[in-house]
């Protein structure tokens, strides 16, 4: 049994994991949805391409990865890789970031935050269970009903 302070750690843990899925899944859905918009972007701060059958690869890719990220799959994978994907994406917007008051540079501030909770995710990834699938796989002992691990 969890006392106070673990499941009230495992709660903040899982709303700052499913707050920054749903931001990063937008993104992954963007390339899916709407390739040629992704494209534009993706070339403008990563690398130039001019397919957007590649772009709705990379697309299905993070799509793949932020789902199981979303349920704690394979925590240790999953959250690092998400890590290194964010962190990667954040340095391209720089100049958006030393002129933040010009718009729409404002918005780009939000992946500095978000870095700073999916690095701390990554840290504490051992320290809850609270809806984390690979959790329940391990330890073949799983509440169901409230998602933790007994």
């Amino acid at each position: 049994m969890q006392d106070k302070d673990d499941s009230e750690l495992a709660l903040a843990l899982l709303i700052i994991r499913w707050s920054a899925a749903a931001f990063l899944l937008v993104w992954a859905l963007d390339k899916i949805l709407g390739p040629d918009a992704a494209l534009r972007t993706f070339s403008k701060f990563y690398l130039p391409l001019d397919s957007t059958a590649v772009i709705a690869v990379i697309g299905l890719v993070q799509l793949a990865l932020v789902l199981a990220f979303a349920t704690g799959a394979f925590r240790t994978w999953t959250y690092g890789a998400v890590v290194v994907m964010h962190a990667a994406s954040t340095p391209a917007s720089w100049a958006n970031y030393m002129d933040p008051w010009a718009r729409p540079n404002i918005l780009f501030w939000a992946a500095l935050p978000l870095l700073g909770a999916l690095i701390a995710l990554f840290i504490l990834r051992k320290r809850y269970t609270l809806f984390a699938f690979d959790a329940r796989v391990r330890s073949g002992r799983a509440d169901y009903s409230t998602g933790s691990s007994v």
